[in-house]
Protein backbone atom coordinates (compact mmCIF):
# COMPACT_ATOMS: atom_id res chain seq x y z
CA UNK A 1 0.00 0.00 0.00
CA UNK A 2 3.05 2.33 1.01
CA UNK A 3 4.39 1.71 -2.30
CA UNK A 4 1.58 2.34 -4.33
CA UNK A 5 1.17 5.77 -2.61
CA UNK A 6 4.79 6.49 -3.50
CA UNK A 7 4.29 5.58 -6.88
CA UNK A 8 1.56 8.13 -7.59
CA UNK A 9 3.31 10.66 -5.89
CA UNK A 10 6.04 10.16 -7.97
CA UNK A 11 3.51 10.22 -11.41
CA UNK A 12 2.25 13.98 -9.94
CA UNK A 13 5.64 15.12 -9.55
CA UNK A 14 6.74 14.23 -12.92
CA UNK A 15 3.51 16.01 -14.24
CA UNK A 16 3.79 19.11 -11.98
CA UNK A 17 7.48 19.27 -13.64
CA UNK A 18 6.31 19.19 -17.24
CA UNK A 19 3.42 21.67 -16.28
CA UNK A 20 6.56 23.96 -14.97
CA UNK A 21 8.52 24.21 -18.46
CA UNK A 22 6.49 27.08 -19.87
CA UNK A 23 7.98 26.29 -23.57
CA UNK A 24 6.65 23.10 -23.36
CA UNK A 25 3.28 23.85 -22.33
CA UNK A 26 2.57 26.47 -24.92
CA UNK A 27 3.51 24.23 -27.47
CA UNK A 28 1.45 21.13 -26.10
CA UNK A 29 -1.61 23.81 -26.05
CA UNK A 30 -0.59 25.28 -29.38
CA UNK A 31 -0.91 22.21 -30.67
CA UNK A 32 -4.14 20.89 -28.95
CA UNK A 33 -6.05 24.72 -30.58
CA UNK A 34 -4.25 23.83 -33.99
CA UNK A 35 -5.80 19.97 -34.42
CA UNK A 36 -8.84 21.55 -33.00
CA UNK A 37 -9.39 24.62 -35.72
CA UNK A 38 -8.17 21.97 -38.55
CA UNK A 39 -11.05 19.68 -37.00
CA UNK A 40 -13.12 22.36 -36.56
CA UNK A 41 -12.70 24.28 -40.34
CA UNK A 42 -12.20 20.96 -42.43
CA UNK A 43 -15.68 19.60 -41.12
CA UNK A 44 -18.96 20.23 -43.29
CA UNK A 45 -20.66 23.89 -42.19
CA UNK A 46 -22.98 25.77 -43.15
CA UNK A 47 -22.81 28.64 -40.92
CA UNK A 48 -19.64 30.69 -39.48
CA UNK A 49 -18.53 30.75 -35.87
CA UNK A 50 -18.45 34.65 -34.84
CA UNK A 51 -14.77 34.35 -34.46
CA UNK A 52 -14.98 33.65 -37.95
CA UNK A 53 -17.10 36.70 -38.50
CA UNK A 54 -14.99 38.54 -36.60
CA UNK A 55 -12.13 38.29 -38.65
CA UNK A 56 -13.49 38.15 -42.09
CA UNK A 57 -15.41 41.60 -41.30
CA UNK A 58 -12.10 42.95 -39.54
CA UNK A 59 -9.76 42.03 -42.26
CA UNK A 60 -12.31 43.51 -45.15
CA UNK A 61 -12.92 46.96 -43.12
CA UNK A 62 -9.10 47.37 -42.97
CA UNK A 63 -8.48 46.50 -47.28
CA UNK A 64 -11.30 49.07 -47.34
CA UNK A 65 -9.58 51.50 -45.57
CA UNK A 66 -6.20 50.79 -47.69
CA UNK A 67 -7.80 49.85 -50.71
CA UNK A 68 -9.69 52.93 -51.55
CA UNK A 69 -6.59 55.42 -51.43
CA UNK A 70 -4.66 52.86 -53.49
CA UNK A 71 -6.67 52.72 -56.15
CA UNK A 72 -7.42 56.17 -56.09
CA UNK A 73 -3.11 57.00 -56.66
CA UNK A 74 -3.25 54.49 -58.87
CA UNK A 75 -6.35 55.51 -60.78
CA UNK A 76 -4.50 59.21 -60.79
CA UNK A 77 -1.25 57.56 -62.01
CA UNK A 78 -2.46 56.04 -64.65
CA UNK A 79 -4.68 58.78 -66.10
CA UNK A 80 -1.47 61.11 -65.97
CA UNK A 81 0.23 58.46 -67.75
CA UNK A 82 -2.94 58.27 -69.92
CA UNK A 83 -2.12 62.37 -70.35
CA UNK A 84 0.81 62.29 -71.27
CA UNK A 85 0.58 59.77 -73.98
CA UNK A 86 -2.61 61.76 -75.60
CA UNK A 87 0.11 65.02 -75.52
CA UNK A 88 2.14 63.31 -77.22
CA UNK A 89 -0.42 62.02 -79.64
CA UNK A 90 -1.48 65.72 -80.10
CA UNK A 91 1.80 67.05 -80.65
CA UNK A 92 2.50 64.22 -83.50
CA UNK A 93 -1.09 65.28 -85.02
CA UNK A 94 -0.23 68.85 -84.78
CA UNK A 95 3.38 68.14 -86.62
CA UNK A 96 1.11 66.57 -88.87
CA UNK A 97 -1.10 68.61 -89.60
CA UNK A 98 1.37 71.56 -90.39
CA UNK A 99 2.93 69.34 -92.70
CA UNK A 100 -0.38 68.91 -94.16
CA UNK A 101 -0.79 72.87 -94.29
CA UNK A 102 2.59 73.77 -96.12
CA UNK A 103 2.10 70.47 -98.38
CA UNK A 104 -1.39 71.85 -99.64
CA UNK A 105 -0.06 75.61 -99.55
CA UNK A 106 2.53 74.25 -101.62
CA UNK A 107 0.57 72.27 -103.87
CA UNK A 108 -1.89 75.22 -104.84
CA UNK A 109 0.27 77.35 -105.29
CA UNK A 110 2.39 75.14 -108.12
CA UNK A 111 -1.34 74.57 -109.18
CA UNK A 112 -2.27 78.55 -109.83
CA UNK A 113 1.41 79.03 -111.19
CA UNK A 114 0.72 75.81 -113.48
CA UNK A 115 -2.61 77.39 -115.10
CA UNK A 116 -1.35 81.01 -114.86
CA UNK A 117 1.60 79.29 -116.97
CA UNK A 118 -0.76 77.58 -119.26
CA UNK A 119 -3.31 80.75 -119.43
CA UNK A 120 0.32 82.81 -120.49
CA UNK A 121 1.07 79.57 -123.39
CA UNK A 122 -2.42 80.12 -125.04
CA UNK A 123 -2.46 83.83 -125.01
CA UNK A 124 0.80 83.70 -127.00
CA UNK A 125 -0.42 81.22 -129.68
CA UNK A 126 -3.29 83.05 -130.07
CA UNK A 127 -0.88 86.07 -130.45
CA UNK A 128 1.15 84.36 -133.11
CA UNK A 129 -1.77 83.63 -134.96
CA UNK A 130 -2.63 87.38 -135.33
CA UNK A 131 0.82 87.63 -136.66
CA UNK A 132 2.19 90.26 -134.73
CA UNK A 133 6.00 90.29 -135.12
CA UNK A 134 6.11 91.25 -131.15
CA UNK A 135 8.17 89.24 -128.60
CA UNK A 136 6.52 88.49 -125.36
CA UNK A 137 8.51 88.10 -121.85
CA UNK A 138 6.79 87.10 -118.79
CA UNK A 139 7.32 89.50 -115.67
CA UNK A 140 6.53 88.42 -112.37
CA UNK A 141 4.20 91.13 -110.28
CA UNK A 142 6.52 91.97 -107.30
CA UNK A 143 4.44 94.85 -105.22
CA UNK A 144 1.29 96.69 -105.90
CA UNK A 145 1.25 100.66 -105.14
CA UNK A 146 -2.61 101.27 -105.05
CA UNK A 147 -2.03 103.81 -101.86
CA UNK A 148 -3.23 106.65 -104.40
CA UNK A 149 -6.77 104.95 -105.96
CA UNK A 150 -5.96 107.57 -109.32
CA UNK A 151 -2.20 106.99 -109.62
CA UNK A 152 -1.92 103.32 -109.12
CA UNK A 153 1.54 100.94 -110.54
CA UNK A 154 2.34 98.29 -110.00
CA UNK A 155 6.54 96.73 -109.62
CA UNK A 156 8.01 93.65 -111.84
CA UNK A 157 11.23 91.63 -111.69
CA UNK A 158 12.11 92.75 -115.41
CA UNK A 159 14.57 95.52 -115.39
CA UNK A 160 17.29 97.16 -118.21
CA UNK A 161 19.28 94.40 -117.73
CA UNK A 162 16.53 91.85 -119.66
CA UNK A 163 15.94 94.62 -122.67
CA UNK A 164 12.75 96.83 -121.11
CA UNK A 165 12.44 100.26 -121.83
CA UNK A 166 10.50 103.09 -120.79
CA UNK A 167 7.03 103.31 -122.56
CA UNK A 168 6.27 99.40 -123.15
CA UNK A 169 3.40 98.45 -123.30
CA UNK A 170 2.48 95.54 -120.19
CA UNK A 171 -0.22 93.12 -121.07
CA UNK A 172 -2.02 90.29 -119.56
CA UNK A 173 -3.79 87.69 -121.32
CA UNK A 174 -6.93 89.76 -121.13
CA UNK A 175 -5.88 92.91 -122.88
CA UNK A 176 -3.15 95.80 -122.29
CA UNK A 177 -2.81 96.70 -118.61
CA UNK A 178 -0.68 99.91 -118.46
CA UNK A 179 3.02 100.97 -119.44
CA UNK A 180 6.65 101.38 -118.35
CA UNK A 181 6.93 104.35 -116.60
CA UNK A 182 10.31 103.73 -115.08
CA UNK A 183 13.24 101.33 -115.40
CA UNK A 184 15.72 100.31 -112.95
CA UNK A 185 18.30 97.70 -113.54
CA UNK A 186 16.69 94.49 -112.47
CA UNK A 187 13.22 95.73 -112.25
CA UNK A 188 10.60 98.16 -113.60
CA UNK A 189 7.58 100.39 -112.71
CA UNK A 190 4.18 100.18 -114.25
CA UNK A 191 1.82 102.61 -114.53
CA UNK A 192 -1.91 101.78 -115.58
CA UNK A 193 -4.19 102.78 -117.77
CA UNK A 194 -6.68 103.57 -114.49
CA UNK A 195 -4.25 106.69 -114.42
CA UNK A 196 -5.57 108.33 -117.97
CA UNK A 197 -6.78 111.49 -117.08
CA UNK A 198 -7.95 113.84 -119.77
CA UNK A 199 -7.69 116.57 -117.26
CA UNK A 200 -3.70 115.99 -117.01
CA UNK A 201 -1.08 117.43 -119.04
CA UNK A 202 1.31 114.40 -118.47
CA UNK A 203 -0.90 112.02 -119.60
CA UNK A 204 -0.72 110.39 -122.49
CA UNK A 205 -3.56 109.28 -124.62
CA UNK A 206 -3.90 105.80 -126.74
CA UNK A 207 -4.72 106.27 -130.53
CA UNK A 208 -7.17 103.17 -130.84
CA UNK A 209 -9.39 101.42 -133.41
CA UNK A 210 -11.88 98.66 -133.91
CA UNK A 211 -10.40 94.85 -134.83
CA UNK A 212 -11.39 93.96 -138.49
CA UNK A 213 -12.25 98.10 -139.29
CA UNK A 214 -8.91 99.64 -138.82
CA UNK A 215 -9.23 101.49 -141.72
CA UNK A 216 -12.84 102.92 -141.04
CA UNK A 217 -12.89 103.30 -137.22
CA UNK A 218 -10.56 105.86 -135.45
CA UNK A 219 -10.35 106.83 -131.72
CA UNK A 220 -8.47 108.35 -128.32
CA UNK A 221 -8.76 106.66 -125.57
CA UNK A 222 -7.85 109.58 -122.97
CA UNK A 223 -9.69 108.78 -119.38
CA UNK A 224 -10.35 106.33 -117.01
CA UNK A 225 -13.58 106.47 -115.14
CA UNK A 226 -13.52 105.31 -111.87
CA UNK A 227 -16.66 105.36 -110.53
CA UNK A 228 -17.97 103.32 -113.35
CA UNK A 229 -14.69 101.46 -114.34
CA UNK A 230 -14.72 102.04 -118.33
CA UNK A 231 -12.64 104.58 -120.59
CA UNK A 232 -13.81 107.31 -122.55
CA UNK A 233 -12.70 107.03 -126.11
CA UNK A 234 -13.53 110.68 -127.89
CA UNK A 235 -12.61 112.12 -131.06
CA UNK A 236 -14.69 109.83 -133.35
CA UNK A 237 -15.87 110.73 -136.80
CA UNK A 238 -19.72 110.99 -136.75
CA UNK A 239 -19.68 108.59 -139.80
CA UNK A 240 -17.78 106.06 -137.98
CA UNK A 241 -18.77 102.83 -138.07
CA UNK A 242 -17.89 101.91 -134.78
CA UNK A 243 -20.76 99.59 -132.69
CA UNK A 244 -21.12 98.41 -129.62
CA UNK A 245 -19.87 94.87 -128.87
CA UNK A 246 -16.62 95.93 -130.82
CA UNK A 247 -13.56 95.31 -129.81
CA UNK A 248 -11.23 97.93 -129.61
CA UNK A 249 -7.61 97.94 -129.96
CA UNK A 250 -4.42 99.65 -130.24
CA UNK A 251 -3.78 101.18 -133.78
CA UNK A 252 0.14 102.08 -133.43
CA UNK A 253 -0.20 105.77 -134.46
CA UNK A 254 1.25 108.11 -132.03
CA UNK A 255 4.15 106.54 -130.94
CA UNK A 256 2.73 104.91 -127.73
CA UNK A 257 1.54 101.63 -128.35
CA UNK A 258 2.40 99.54 -131.27
CA UNK A 259 -0.91 98.20 -132.79
CA UNK A 260 -3.03 95.24 -132.32
CA UNK A 261 -3.30 95.17 -128.34
CA UNK A 262 -6.57 94.79 -126.79
CA UNK A 263 -8.05 97.57 -124.89
CA UNK A 264 -11.59 96.54 -124.32
CA UNK A 265 -15.15 96.58 -125.53
CA UNK A 266 -17.64 99.08 -126.85
CA UNK A 267 -20.82 99.32 -124.47
CA UNK A 268 -22.26 102.76 -126.02
CA UNK A 269 -21.62 105.21 -127.84
CA UNK A 270 -22.56 109.12 -127.15
CA UNK A 271 -22.85 112.38 -129.15
CA UNK A 272 -19.63 113.99 -128.68
CA UNK A 273 -18.63 117.61 -127.18
CA UNK A 274 -20.06 120.55 -129.95
CA UNK A 275 -22.10 117.41 -131.59
CA UNK A 276 -19.19 116.97 -134.33
CA UNK A 277 -17.59 113.65 -132.70
CA UNK A 278 -19.03 111.04 -131.13
CA UNK A 279 -17.38 109.80 -127.75
CA UNK A 280 -17.59 105.67 -126.75
CA UNK A 281 -17.83 104.20 -123.16
CA UNK A 282 -15.14 101.15 -123.36
CA UNK A 283 -15.15 98.44 -120.84
CA UNK A 284 -11.69 97.69 -120.46
CA UNK A 285 -10.67 94.27 -121.09
CA UNK A 286 -8.26 93.65 -118.09
CA UNK A 287 -10.09 93.14 -115.38
CA UNK A 288 -7.40 94.54 -112.90
CA UNK A 289 -7.14 91.66 -110.66
CA UNK A 290 -4.23 90.86 -108.35
CA UNK A 291 -2.02 90.10 -111.45
CA UNK A 292 1.04 87.18 -110.71
CA UNK A 293 2.14 87.33 -114.48
CA UNK A 294 2.27 90.23 -116.94
CA UNK A 295 3.86 89.97 -120.06
CA UNK A 296 5.99 93.10 -121.51
CA UNK A 297 5.49 93.81 -125.17
CA UNK A 298 9.13 93.90 -126.78
CA UNK A 299 8.45 95.09 -130.32
CA UNK A 300 11.26 95.43 -133.14
CA UNK A 301 11.95 99.01 -133.02
CA UNK A 302 12.97 97.95 -129.03
CA UNK A 303 14.75 95.41 -129.82
CA UNK A 304 16.82 97.58 -132.40
CA UNK A 305 17.53 100.35 -129.40
CA UNK A 306 18.25 97.61 -126.96
CA UNK A 307 21.19 96.34 -129.28
CA UNK A 308 22.36 99.94 -129.99
CA UNK A 309 22.36 100.54 -126.28
CA UNK A 310 24.37 97.92 -125.60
Amino acid sequence: MGEQVSLYDEKVLTLFKLLGNKRLFIMLFGLILFIALMGFTLGGRLNLSWPEKFVHDTVTFVQQIFYKPASYVSGFIKDVSNLKDVHEENERLKIAVAQYTRDKAHYNAIQAQNESLMDALKFTERQKKLNLPYEYRIAQVTSINVADPFNQTINVNLGSKNGVRQGMPVISVEGVVGMISRVYEFSSTVQLLTNLDDKDPSSRPISATIMGKEKKSFGMIESYDHSSGTFSMTRIEEDDEIAEGDTVVSSGEGGIFPKGLILGTVISINVGEFGLTRTATVQPAATYRDWRELFIVITPDANETGKEAK
